[in-house]
């Protein structure tokens, strides 16, 4: 019976252990989920901003595309 206990809290050591590692890998990933998305919010506002200056620059001061 001793055993039993002692196998079953050997297993509930391992499991503790694997929850741990398995909840600091889930933060991690969020933490680069967001920075990701901080990233990705920046570059679409450039693009945008590049856009609307593109829009708005002078049709006759552009170079023809065949030049």
């Amino acid at each position: 019976m001793d055993e039993h206990i002692t196998e079953l809290e050997i297993k509930l050591a391992f499991q503790e252990d694997l929850l741990e590692t398995l909840n600091t890998t889930v933060a991690r990933q969020q933490q680069q989920i967001d920075l990701l998305q901080q990233q990705f919010r920046a570059l679409y506002q450039q693009v945008r901003s590049a856009a609307t200056t593109a829009a708005e620059a002078d049709p006759q001061q552009e170079i023809p595309p065949h030049y």
